[in-house]
């Protein structure tokens, strides 16, 4: 087999590389990348879409307008609900029993992760009981919940950390264990003991990968909210999207789902954000 000639090599050379003459860079390449511009026009595209299909459904008659009312009589009987029915107090005590029963689930979670992710045996004692939890459904705890709780604010609470709880370990247990072992054998050879090594190389490691999986499970905790205030509530988002049903107020119903998705879209941002803020590096090239 003969060697490539002086003439074919500078050729070579000069040519561009292989992903730039193949436009891997552009909008539609895998992974490419979008301008300000471009990624505000195709979310407003992703929003929209979703509404105009809403809209032609309820006015094509397919279903009746009490089951399928129109985006207009559901911002109508949004004002309503603002204005006369405290949904103001639905609101904050929703946000309350999110919040609280999250954190606890993340603070509980955070360091239980840590230590499955870094050493084996915690891995292997704690894997077992949190996957036979985690594939319970938490409405099945609301019998238990009310007899070791009662029917407080502490067991909505305690139905949306069960809902999160147990994932959240075993999600952030291989967030840590993804930490690459040439920076903890790096780490380990310039004299760092399993202290400094969790909380100076694996934690800081970690971390953006934590914190998307805090992102993650957040959401779950919303998905939670309407079961836990099944457990005796008379206030709260789930519970006015509940009182609705009786009552066929499907126009409400759906307000009160939107206003949830849009508090869940809102407090993604903001922890997109702060993982943008504290993690800049991550995510790039």
């Amino acid at each position: 087999m003969s060697l490539p000639s002086d003439t074919t090599r500078s050729a070579a050379a000069a040519a561009p590389p292989l992903r730039r003459r193949r436009g891997v860079h552009g909008r539609w390449a895998i992974r490419g990348t979008s301008t300000k511009t471009e990624y505000a026009l195709f979310a407003a595209a992703g929003l929209l879409v979703p509404l105009a299909a809403w809209m032609a459904l309820s006015h094509s008659g397919i279903l009746p307008r009490l089951f399928m009312p129109d985006p207009i009589r559901v911002v109508i009987r949004f004002g309503v609900w603002v204005t006369r029915e405290g949904f103001d107090q639905d609101l904050l005590v929703s946000l309350s029993r999110v919040s609280m029963g999250f954190l606890l689930a993340l603070v509980l979670a955070l360091p239980l992760g840590l230590l499955a992710g870094t050493f084996r045996p915690i891995q292997i004692f704690l894997e077992p009981v949190l996957d036979f939890i985690r594939y319970m459904p938490a409405v099945a705890f609301i019998p238990l919940v009310m007899l070791w709780f009662g029917i407080g604010e502490t067991a909505k609470m305690a139905i949306i950390f069960i809902g999160t709880f147990f994932q959240m370990v075993l999600m952030m247990g291989d967030d840590v264990r993804r930490v690459a072992m040439t920076q903890i054998e790096a780490a380990q050879t310039m004299g760092a003991n399993k202290r400094e090594v969790m909380w100076q190389v694996i934690f800081p490691a970690a971390a953006p990968a934590l914190l998307t999986t805090a992102r993650v499970t957040l959401g779950w905790a919303w998905t939670y909210l309407v079961v836990a205030e099944l457990v005796s509530a008379n206030d709260g988002l789930g519970y006015a999207i509940l009182k609705a049903q009786r009552f066929l107020q499907t126009d409400k119903i759906f307000a009160g789902i939107i206003v949830i998705g849009l508090i869940g879209l809102i407090q993604d941002q903001l922890l997109r954000w702060v993982h943008h803020r504290l993690f800049p590096w991550h995510g790039r090239g």
